[in-house]
């Protein structure tokens, strides 16, 4: 007998389910629809669903928020059922199984991820994602659907830099997976009167994020958008586009446990793929970064002095010139910058609009899209300090790749001459200055 459900999707809400891939991530403005269009999605298959003891989960970042926003909508929908006895509803659990297949929909929080260890997923969402935990779906979620091949839609709103902006943008040309973004001029969800009233009384920028899904949109204090990060990582230049720019090498070695060793290299408008360590000791660190040197002959090394004076004094002991930064020291304009890592992040910044690119890292990218800055009293400009962006950062990572990059800005450095050429004319190893009679 068929079962009849009562909705009548709007046009992007039809395209939505229509071209859907296994992998679906929209991008929508707050009161889209974009729930309405979750369960029914959970619905449709768990009502068509032939494998024995299909599971489909809906989880929201806390478990309470997923029970206000969804479980009364889906048992609202189920009314023709729950009149002919069809199906069996859970109070408790937050959860509908279907008689006819045994199907199951249930409903998680995000606060509470380990409910969903060991079970075998068919299908599910992901609402709200910008707020859910990244391990949620990397350490959990994913796995569970690999049994049977299981979907999973991730629908939110922007909110800065976070899994649902990495998934977005990362799902660009992947064959199983598809993104879509629907603003408030796409959906017609709103009343026009009341859009123009929001876009009137809202700062600019909340809006744009809030109901034109802008990942990129910005408060005033962020010092590198999302944007400028993702123009960054599309660029392309060939090897004869930066030939004769100076190669430099930035190392931000650990400080802490949790912490990454980083060694990056540079060489003009190109930022390269980063070499990242973790648990390695300074004399380790020490040993990549002079294979680094021998192999790529680079025209400048600076590394953070902060955490790595035992790296420094190993590379200098065998013989090489390494030039130290200290994060918190005097920069090079100090009417301009309160410490060097300001000046360099702000060098980096100004690098990025002038045509840089880097490697398309999701984590860089978040990296560099998170430092807020803000004026100290004397009108110098000062960068977020890293223990604040760890904070912000998805996991509590540390920047430690942006970091790196912004090493490589430390000091302007000169194209050196080639190896065999400074062999011949001075073989004493050790004193070559990267910026000697640079401005």
């Amino acid at each position: 007998m068929p079962i009849k459900l009562e909705y009548s999707p709007r046009q992007w809400q039809r395209e939505c389910h229509l071209k859907r891939k296994r992998f679906t991530v929209l991008a929508l403005h707050r009161r889209a629809g974009k729930t309405e269009l979750a369960i029914m999605e959970l619905l449709d298959k768990a009502l068509k669903c032939k494998q024995p003891l299909g599971f489909y989960v809906y989880i929201a970042p806390f478990l309470r928020q997923a029970k206000a926003i969804a479980w009364a909508r889906l048992k609202d929908k189920l009314r023709p059922m729950r009149t002919t006895g069809a199906i069996d509803i859970n109070e408790v659990d937050l959860a509908v199984v279907f008689k006819h297949n045994g199907a199951t929909i249930r409903l998680f929080g995000g606060d509470n991820p380990d409910a969903l260890r060991g079970v075998r997923l068919d299908g599910c969402v992901i609402d709200e994602v910008a707020q859910i935990k990244p391990e949620v779906w990397t350490d959990i979620v994913q796995p569970a659907l690999s049994d049977r091949k299981g979907w999973a839609m991730f629908i939110g709103t922007p909110s800065g830099i976070n899994l649902f902006s990495e998934l977005f943008y990362r799902s660009n040309g992947l064959e199983d997976w598809w993104s879509a973004l629907y603003t408030v001029d796409d959906t017609d969800a709103i009343d026009r009167d009341e859009v123009k009233r929001l876009r009137r009384d809202m700062p600019e920028s909340a809006f744009a994020r809030e109901y034109l899904c802008d990942f990129s949109a910005a408060g005033d204090d962020q010092l590198i958008t999302l944007s400028d990060a993702e123009s960054a990582a599309r660029r392309r230049y060939s090897d004869g586009d930066i030939v004769d720019a100076p190669l430099v090498v930035g190392v931000d070695p650990a400080r802490f446990g949790d912490d990454r060793s980083v060694i990056m290299l540079r060489q003009g408008l190109v930022a390269f793929e980063p070499q990242i360590y973790r648990g390695i000791d300074n004399m380790s660190l020490a040993g990549r970064v002079a294979n680094v040197i021998e192999e790529r002959d680079p025209d400048g090394v600076f590394i953070d002095v902060g955490g790595g004076a035992g790296v420094i004094d190993r590379l200098r002991q065998l013989g090489y010139g390494i030039v130290e930064v200290n994060f918190g020291g005097k920069p090079n304009n100090p009417g301009l910058f309160v410490n060097r890592r300001t000046e360099m992040w702000w060098t980096m910044r100004e690098w990025l609009e002038q045509g840089g690119s880097i490697p398309n890292d999701p984590f860089l990218k978040a990296e560099l899209a998170t430092p807020t800055y803000s004026y100290d009293s004397n009108g110098r400009r000062v960068l977020e300090s890293k223990d604040e962006i760890k904070r912000r950062l998805q996991g509590g990572a540390s920047p430690d790749i942006a970091d790196a990059l912004a090493l490589t800005f430390a000091f302007p450095v000169g194209k050196q001459l080639p190896r065999e050429v400074r062999d011949r004319i001075d073989t004493r190893p050790g004193d070559y200055d990267p910026y000697e009679g640079m401005e």
